[in-house]
This record gives structure tokens, C-alpha cells and sequence, in this order.
């Protein structure tokens, strides 16, 4: 009787195997239009269609003339394509009493931008690492301090600054702009590469001691190079941050030195001549293509320095 079950057993033991061999393994393929594809597209395509329709607008609102623009139909494409529009924003728009369009605010942009974001992410990732891999007295209190400040309002600080820079004999400046741009850039950069030099492995730091390695001898040799995503996640938030500034640019600059965006605004909100809605069209355009081509550039590493270390604590 035993062999006899022992058979049986052994029986259901190959139809069992057979069966797996024969039938199909692995998860079954999920459907494509399944109700939650369905939905979550949905909701995607609606979020695009949100943000594209104003870009939409605007880039064929710059490339009409103004009498298919006095039609009244902002949606359809221009029957006539001219990019007059752009040349007398770059070169041509009033934005005071200076007639000579965007041209001086970009270079006066670029000249604050530079500086500002090299500074500013070599101080605080110099920062970040020390607060990360070299403890000190008092650097608690240091990060403390550092993560305060970046919850403080800007607008709370402009009277206090002005008067710094007065006595810096800097304001009005560019200089000065660039001092401010960097100080209030430190608190949230520091934060960011601290958090990263903390995820990386302590290991590499250890044995980097024990052969004998310094201060900057670890940070330019092992940190930097496994740093690339930190430091365009920093790259990008700064180049944003700077670039798009209006407050900080109409009040601590005078006319011959106001940025891209202060003159933008003096040419959209001009209140003489007639309303010229194709070169305000090309003005804004022309003012944010700086910041979507360093993202559209660098966005997946953007991706990878939020996800690898910009979280972590």
C-alpha cells in the first residue's frame, strides 16, 4: 500500500511539473487601456495641456503681426509668419529711457549669474562636506543657523541689506547684486550637499584618512567626482532662482544695470505708444529661455541629485 501511494505521489508529482513546463509562467501582462492607465493619462494629459496652452499662445502670439493679432483669435497659428517681433524686443523695445530692448538686461543678467552660482555652490558645497565629514565645536549650531536662514522671508531683510551695501559702497552695483544673490543662495545649497556627502559611503572618507589624505585633497579627489548630480541640482535651482529674480533686481540695481527681468517688466507695463502684445510675446520668451535650456540640458541629472541625496538626511 505504501509503494502503491508512493506512486500516486510521485504520479501527481510529474503532472504537476508537466503542467508548469507546458502552461505559461511568469505575471500576466497587464492591459494596457486597464482603468488605472486610463486614469493616470488622463490626469498627465490634462497637467500638460495646463501648462502647454500658455506657452502655446505665446509662441504664436510673438510670431504674428499686430493687425492678424487685432483679429482676435489668439489660438489659431499665424497665417504669416514674422519674426519682426523678436529683433525689435531684443534690439528695439523702449524698457525706460533706454530704446535698445533686451540686449543690455542679458548681459547685465549673465554678468550677475556667473559669479553668483560659481560662488555660491563652491562655498556651499565646501560647506555641505565639512558639516557632513568633518565634525567641528559648534557646527550644530552652525547648520542650525544656516537652515533658520533659509526659512527667513526675503522681503524681512531688504532694509537691513540695502544699508550693508551702502556701506560696502557697493549698492547699486552688480557687484553687490552678486554678493546678495550668493549669501541668500548658501542656506538651502548647504542643506542640500551636506544631506549628499552624509549618503555617501563613510568608508571611502575613512580609508582616504588612513592613507593620509587632507581636507582638499579628499574633497577634490573622491567627493567631486562622485558629486555631478549635487552639483546640477544646485546649478539649476540657482540659475532659476537668479535668473527669474525681480525683487532683488529692480532694488538693488539702478536703470543702467537692472537685469533681463526688471527691463522686461518696464516693457510689458509701458504705458505709452500702442500695445504691442507679439513683442511682449517675444520679450518673455526671450527672457525664460535661458533657465528651460540649462533644465531641458541637464534635467536628468537634475532627477538623479533629487533622488540620490537632495532627501536623504
Amino acid at each position: 500500500m505504501a509503494n502503491i501511494s508512493t506512486l500516486n505521489t510521485t504520479g501527481a508529482g510529474f503532472d504537476t511539473v508537466a503542467a508548469d513546463v507546458s502552461g505559461p509562467r511568469g505575471r500576466r501582462p497587464k492591459r494596457v487601456l486597464s482603468r488605472r492607465n486610463i486614469i493616470l493619462y488622463g490626469v498627465l494629459s490634462v497637467a500638460a495641456l495646463y501648462y502647454l496652452l500658455p506657452l502655446y499662445v505665446m509662441v504664436v502670439t510673438s510670431l504674428k503681426g499686430m493687425p492678424e493679432i487685432r483679429m482676435g483669435n489668439i489660438f489659431s497659428p499665424p497665417m504669416e509668419i514674422t519674426f519682426e517681433p523678436w529683433v525689435k524686443a531684443w534690439a528695439e523695445a523702449c524698457t525706460g529711457l533706454n530704446c535698445d530692448g533686451l540686449s543690455r538686461g542679458f548681459w547685465n543678467s549673465v554678468q550677475i549669474l556667473v559669479p553668483s552660482v560659481v560662488v555660491s555652490i563652491f562655498v556651499a558645497s565646501v560647506s555641505g562636506y565639512s558639516l557632513a565629514n568633518w565634525r567641528f565645536k559648534g557646527s550644530e549650531l552652525f547648520f542650525s543657523i544656516l537652515i533658520i536662514g533659509a526659512f527667513i522671508p526675503y522681503q524681512v531683510m531688504i532694509y537691513p541689506v540695502v544699508i550693508a551695501l551702502r556701506e560696502l559702497g557697493v549698492y547699486g552695483t552688480l557687484t553687490g547684486l552678486v554678493i546678495v544673490h550668493t549669501i541668500f543662495g548658501m542656506p538651502i545649497l548647504t542643506l542640500l550637499f551636506r544631506n549628499y556627502f552624509a549618503s555617501l559611503p563613510v568608508e571611502l572618507f575613512k580609508a582616504a584618512r588612513i592613507d593620509g589624505a587632507g581636507f582638499w585633497q579628499i574633497y577634490l579627489r573622491i567627493m567631486l567626482p562622485m558629486s555631478l548630480p549635487i552639483f546640477v541640482v544646485a546649478m539649476i535651482l540657482q540659475v532659476t532662482g537668479i535668473w527669474n529674480d525681480f525683487l532683488f533686481g529692480v532694488v538693488f540695481t539702478r536703470p543702467d544695470t537692472y537685469p533681463m527681468t526688471v527691463q522686461l517688466n518696464n516693457i510689458v507695463n509701458s504705458v505709452q505708444g500702442v500695445k504691442e502684445y507679439n513683442v511682449n510675446m517675444a520679450a518673455t520668451l526671450l527672457t525664460g529661455a535661458v533657465p528651460l535650456i540649462v533644465y531641458f540640458v541637464s534635467g536628468r541629472l537634475f532627477v538623479r541629485g533629487i533622488a540620490a541625496g537632495a532627501v536623504k538626511g
